[in-house]
């Protein structure tokens, strides 16, 4: 049993050493230092494609955005907090749930069309599945005659 403060382990920082830097698209400010660990993804290949399997527990289906751009998926998830309690009287000791909004990027190739990929929500696992890019097609290889 490892000692905490506050729930949080006295590891967790030096066990994230290596790995700073690498999580950009997240507000530090808002998340924490537990800022690495959010938007979690799976990326498995099947035959005909591949299925994106993100993690965005405590979001709504209606507060996720796709877009996809020049063969770039990207995700944003952002959500504000309701008043809870408004009319209550007492003022909040503890609060570790926030609003904002964070986002990732995935290159998924130009030749994948909006159609082409099939989204479901779930339990608060986002389910993303598309085809493999396919090849594009080069031009035939022809000769060119010289003339003289």
């Amino acid at each position: 049993m490892l000692p905490s403060i506050i729930g949080e382990s006295l590891f967790d920082d030096w066990f994230d050493f290596p790995f700073r830097g690498f999580e950009s698209d997240v507000d530090h400010k808002l998340y924490g230092k537990h800022a690495a660990r959010v938007m979690r993804t799976d990326l498995k290949e099947h035959d005909e494609g591949y299925e994106l399997k993100v993690d965005l527990p405590g979001f709504k289906k209606d507060q996720i955005d796709l877009q996809l751009q020049n063969g770039y998926l990207t995700i944003t998830a952002s959500k504000g907090l309701e008043e809870e309690g408004k009319d209550k009287k007492g003022k909040i000791v503890h609060q570790e749930r926030y609003s904002g909004s964070m986002t990732r990027s995935f290159y998924i190739g130009e030749n994948v069309n909006e159609e082409d990929v099939k989204a479901k929500f779930e339990d608060g696992v986002l389910t993303l599945d598309f085809p493999k890019e396919k090849p594009v097609a080069l031009p035939e290889h022809k000769t060119i005659q010289i003339e003289g």
